[in-house]
């Protein structure tokens, strides 16, 4: 049985996400859990998952950098999601200040390059 899908393509801040995640060598979006993915080629590691949870309904969870993550745990913007509260997975809530792309786009390259092939990493420069 399919999970039902949890998102809608209008949803506030998807396209953002979409384009930031998806302009990294080889990216993918797939849909899993009902939600998008996104991942370092169509076949590999999740960098990324929009989703949101109760009082974040619209938030980025992302692999953090082990020594940013305490830091970034310490603004009020992030917060450990259900089902991804191990290390190095942390949430962004997209909502609660106004998204600042530049940040944004640092924060998906750091997930991506957590996971990404040697020669995707080298297609990123």
């Amino acid at each position: 049985m399919a999970h039902p899908r949890m998102f809608t393509d209008d949803d506030p801040h998807l396209d953002v996400v979409r384009r930031v995640c998806l302009a990294l060598p080889e990216a993918a979006e797939v849909e899993a859990w009902g939600r998008p993915t996104f991942r370092a080629g169509s076949r590999g590691k999740i960098f990324a998952v929009f989703s949101g949870v109760d009082e974040h309904p619209w938030s980025l969870i992302l692999r953090a950098d082990p020594d940013e993550r305490p830091a970034l745990l310490q603004d009020p913007r992030c917060f450990l999601a259900p089902h991804y509260r191990t290390a190095p997975w942390l949430s962004l809530d997209l909502d609660a200040a106004p998204l600042d792309e530049t940040e944004l786009r640092e924060l998906v390259e750091t997930s991506y390059r957590s996971v990404a092939l040697q020669r995707q990493l080298r297609q990123l420069g």
